[in-house]
């Protein structure tokens, strides 16, 4: 047993209780998707009991906007959920103009879907590369790291950074595009869906990456909507469920674009759901350029100290993990009294145990790989 369990990747910190095994997999692996420490009872190779246990990485995120200023907040945010910054960005920006009511210009909104639109492909790169890695598939590691960065550098021209950008600010962004961005991301839009289509017969379409994902760690749309399961997590079980379509923000209503949806629940289903949304983004972004028009990108009259009036608000997006929601609480002054993320990755994590149940330890590496978390969000 210990030879299985080192095989997969598993520390040697054993507990052998009657017939049943204790291991202790991570926190620090690569096999956890980050600082995450999994307790998993096993009868043998099954697993019979899966549990998580976060907290390694908390730096009181939301108790520290309490002592900084609205914009201030803006790169803590960054260090959320660091796979996909813009989203944590606009999801807070969204809060606070919704707190003190601030409308955005029309240019800046078109920038914020473009954007975010990007990062949902650079994350599920991200995801999908994770999955070939985790399955054994390193090529398909490289071929998705390749798409993530073309994304990046698309990034790094608009704000000159490639993992937290502190881009998008409250009333608009912080820059506008570079001459010949546009031109450069069209290019792109182009060729991912082709790049998509060969990951697709590279990875899914691979014999071997199938046994290891179909019907592994199937998740019944009803329990994905009865324990809170959002995103792709929940699309893969067939959740026809999307906040740009139907809580539609900013100028989502203005694109045209499909929700792809999976049918089994699987840990296939949840990977190949996140690669076709890729190509949907490219979809939105094509449109959101081709409707973009001159004009501001920053709403005009804003002090650099905003003290919003008394009160609260929530406002929520579709993050590349699902709904992505920041709630906050303003007693007038200039900070914060209160700030609290609704974190899709901490949510879509609590059925890891519900889902691990019955499958072997190398299922449950796959497993947790398929609900793409990520743990700055998760801890928080």
């Amino acid at each position: 047993m210990t030879g299985q369990a080192e095989a997969c990747g598993v520390d040697a910190h054993l507990l052998q209780t009657g017939d049943e095994l204790v291991v202790n997999i991570g926190p620090s692996h690569p096999s956890t998707h980050g600082v995450c420490r999994v307790i998993v009872h096993l009868d043998g190779e099954i697993v019979t009991h899966a549990e998580p246990v976060i907290g390694h990485l908390h730096r009181g995120i939301e108790k520290m906007a309490e002592n900084r200023t609205y914009l201030q907040v803006v790169p803590l945010t960054d260090r959320l959920d660091y796979v996909g910054s813009m989203y944590a960005n606009w999801a807070y920006c969204r809060a606070v103009e919704r707190l003190a009511g601030i409308r955005v210009p029309e240019r800046a909104e078109y920038i914020r879907v473009v954007m975010c639109e990007l990062q949902r492909i650079a994350s599920h790169m991200m995801s999908i590369g994770s999955t070939g890695a985790d399955t054994g598939a390193t090529s398909a590691f490289i071929y998705a790291f390749n798409q993530r960065e073309q994304v990046v550098d698309l990034f790094e021209a608009v704000c000159g950074a490639r993992l937290t950008y502190n881009y998008v600010r409250p009333g608009g962004v912080s820059f506008d595009l570079p001459d010949g961005w546009i031109e450069q991301c069209r290019a792109f839009t182009r060729s991912h869906p082709s790049a998509m289509v060969e990951i697709d017969k590279l990875l899914f379409g691979n014999v071997i990456a199938r046994q290891r994902l179909k019907g592994i760690g199937v998740l019944p749309a009803e329990e994905a909507i009865a324990r809170g399961v959002t995103g792709p997590a929940a699309r893969g079980s067939g959740v026809d469920w999307d906040l740009r379509r139907d809580d539609s923000y900013s100028v989502y209503p203005r694109v045209d674009f499909e929700i792809p949806l999976g049918e089994n629940g699987d840990a296939y289903d949840r990977g190949r759901v996140r690669l076709w949304e890729c190509v949907e983004s490219c979809r939105i972004i094509d449109q959101a350029l081709a409707q973009i028009e001159e004009g501001p990108i920053k709403a005009e009259g804003l002090p650099r100290l905003l003290a919003p009036r008394p009160g609260e608000a929530y406002d929520h997006i579709e993050s590349a993990r699902g709904s992505l929601g920041v709630y906050l609480v303003s007693d007038g002054s200039v900070r914060p009294y209160r700030m609290h993320v609704r974190s899709p990755a901490f949510q879509n994590l609590s059925v890891l145990g519900y889902l691990a149940e019955g499958h072997t330890l190398s299922d449950l590496v796959v497993i947790l790989g398929s609900l793409d978390p990520v743990f700055g969000e998760v801890d928080r």
